[in-house]
This record gives C-alpha cells, sequence and structure tokens, in this order.
C-alpha cells in the first residue's frame, strides 16, 4: 500500500504567530528560520517531501523538526546546550568588551575586527569572539534595507496579498516578471566533477556567448511556470508574452501580479488590456519586488540550473532553462505565504541579506 502524507501538524495561533516572525525577522538565525519554515509547511498540510524539496534539506531533517515541535512545541527548535568548559573571563572582561565593540573603532577603519580589539583589550582573539557571540554582536555584519515611498503603498499591499491568501473564486492568479541580461559563460577548462572527499571545481575565468531575458508566470495557486525567452525585454517583447500567457489560460479570470516599471505600462499594453477585460493587472509598490512571488522562483532557477552551468551559446543556455522548467512543472506545488498585509504594512521596509566585511 503507498504511503500517506503525513496530516497536517496541529499548532496553536499564538505559536503560528511566533513562527512567522521566526521566519521573517532578518535577525534570526538561519537554521532556526529555516527549522520555522518547516513548522509553517507542516501546519499548512504541504507533504513533507515537498517541504524537503523546497527548503533543500533532507526528508528526515523536516521529521526531526516535526517530531520535536509535536513534543516540546516552540522550545523544541532550539539548540541544545553543548558541552564545553564554563568561560573563562569574567563580568568584567565581558562588559570591557561589549563597551569598547560599541565605541566608534579606531581612525582608518569602519568596524572592530576581534583581532583589533584583542589587541586593544590584551585579550585573547578567542575570548573576544566568545563575548561577541554570546552578546549577539557581529561588528563583521552590515545590511542594508530601502523604505517604500509609494504613496499606495497600504493599498498595493493589502491588494496583492489578498490575492495570495484569498484569491477570487474561481479566478488564476499569476506572478509576472522578467529576468533580464542572463548570461550564456563557458568556462575556460572543463568542470572537475566531484570526487569522494572533493567537490565540484571549475575555473573562476570564463568566456561570455551573448545573453537573453527571460519572462515567467507563475500561477500561484499550483506553482506551475509560464516562461519565453526573447533578446530584448522592451514593451514589444512583454506584451508579446503576455499574449502567450492569455493563450496559455484561454478562459476564466486572470489576476496579474507584477511591477509597475515603463516596459509593463506602455499605450500598447493598456490599450491590449482595454480589449481584455478579464485580465486585470495588480502592481507591487515601489521597492518591493519581493512581494512578487515569480522572483523565488527565479532565485531556484539560477542556484540550481545557471549559476554553475557552462554554456558554449545562448541556445545552450535557453535549453537548459526550458529543460529545468519542463522538470519544475512536472512536479510542481505552489510557494506558501505566510505573511499578513498589517504585518508588512508594520515594517514597511525591505532588508536584503547581511552582507559580510574582512575579518582583518
Amino acid at each position: 500500500m503507498a504511503n500517506r502524507p503525513a496530516p497536517p501538524l496541529s499548532v496553536k495561533e499564538s505559536d503560528l504567530e511566533a513562527l512567522r516572525a521566526l521566519a521573517r525577522a532578518g535577525t534570526t538565525e538561519q537554521r532556526l528560520a529555516q527549522r520555522a519554515q518547516i513548522v509553517l509547511r507542516a501546519a499548512a498540510g504541504t507533504p513533507n517531501r515537498t517541504i524537503a524539496a523546497d527548503l533543500e534539506v533532507s526528508p528526515m531533517t523536516v521529521l526531526l523538526w516535526r517530531g520535536k515541535f509535536e513534543r516540546e512545541g516552540l522550545a523544541g527548535l532550539a539548540d541544545e546546550p553543548r558541552p564545553g568548559r564554563p568561560p573563562t573571563y569574567s563580568r568584567e572582561d565581558r562588559d570591557r568588551v561589549i563597551a569598547l565593540t560599541l565605541q566608534p573603532p579606531p581612525a582608518g577603519t569602519t568596524h572592530w575586527s576581534v583581532r583589533r580589539l584583542a589587541q586593544r583589550l590584551a585579550m585573547s582573539e578567542t575570548t573576544v569572539w566568545r563575548i561577541w557571540r554570546s552578546a549577539g554582536l557581529k561588528p563583521h555584519r552590515t545590511e542594508t534595507f530601502k523604505f517604500s515611498t509609494d504613496p499606495a503603498l497600504e493599498a498595493k499591499v493589502r491588494d496583492v496579498v489578498a490575492l495570495y491568501l484569498d484569491p477570487p473564486d474561481g479566478a488564476i492568479v499569476l506572478s509576472v516578471d522578467e529576468k533580464t541580461q542572463i548570461q550564456a559563460l563557458d568556462r575556460t577548462q572543463p568542470m572537475l566533477p566531484m570526487r569522494p572527499g572533493q567537490v565540484e571545481r571549475h575555473t573562476h575565468d570564463y568566456e561570455r556567448h551573448g545573453t537573453t531575458c527571460l519572462f515567467a508566470a507563475l500561477e500561484v495557486g499550483t506553482g506551475r511556470v509560464t516562461t519565453d525567452t526573447r533578446d530584448r525585454h522592451t514593451g514589444d517583447d512583454f506584451l508579446a508574452f503576455m499574449r502567450r500567457v492569455a493563450r496559455t489560460y484561454p478562459e476564466g479570470e486572470l489576476h496579474v501580479v507584477l511591477d509597475n516599471v515603463s516596459t509593463h505600462g506602455t499605450p500598447e499594453v493598456r490599450a491590449w488590456l482595454a480589449r481584455h477585460p478579464r485580465i486585470t493587472f495588480h502592481f507591487t509598490p515601489t521597492s518591493a519586488s519581493w512581494m512578487n512571488q515569480v522572483e523565488t522562483w527565479f532565485g531556484i532557477l539560477t542556484r540550481q540550473a545557471i549559476r554553475r552551468g557552462s554554456f558554449r551559446s545562448v541556445k545552450e543556455l535557453i535549453a537548459m532553462i526550458e529543460a529545468f522548467t519542463r522538470s519544475w512543472n512536472a512536479g510542481s506545488s505552489p510557494f506558501v505565504w505566510i505573511r499578513t498585509a498589517d504585518e508588512i504594512l508594520a515594517t514597511a521596509v525591505r532588508k536584503r541579506p547581511a552582507t559580510y566585511e574582512s575579518g582583518h
């Protein structure tokens, strides 16, 4: 008898809120955020194998954290204390390190490093590092942010989130965007394949063989993707892609989420929309393209099919994109949107991943 999917994980509403906060907070450790995402998806009824594939972890990892949450709740997602000796520094040492770390760095530098601080306080670098870790101080990291100044910010956020969480009955919601200037790069030497004890290796230098622009429409309800590659990304190219989308979905209402760039609102595009009243555009706020779910798919495509590839021509690059898309659609599943409009509007800020500075 075939194995049946595990039933949805039972999670209290208060715990769901805490898990969403962990999953979206930029300061959450990556492993803890991943565990929160596992539990959230399990609570939504997503099959374990789908969760494992989406988050790029093993099915056993999904089972581990499902089980720990079921037995211990939120506390079960934390790392267990590791064995080892207690800290060898005093409370005074800790206070000195923290106080100096929060002060401006020496002239000619932008931030404290372990080495500089250890030399200034005549401590070992290991002690400084341990104190930083215990206090959650990370001078080597920096984050960028950008506030949206869109005057229609609230209306757009609520409009898009409503489409994701509660789409109109019988309608199809599509997330549309283009990934421009994808380069066909060919390594100057053949790749050295992975072996036991040795990772895959390739040269740093490469030859360029042209670029292509990828248009994609992700069906929010199923995860299926419709794509087209073109030489450019003009308004005419976008309109040609939308005609293809309309042929792919010939009946019913289409609600299209996209950003408000100039090519998406040319007079020709507006005239075409007027002739197709069943198709409605819903624009994301400025500086909030992360609300467009197809951006997540673009990231997966880049990591799994393009970044480590070697392409001798644009034709080879396009063939790889098409092969990846066919494989994706054969086992597609929707992304799980977990943020409410109120949660987004409470911050109204787009954060990018932290960047790391040199440790010297």
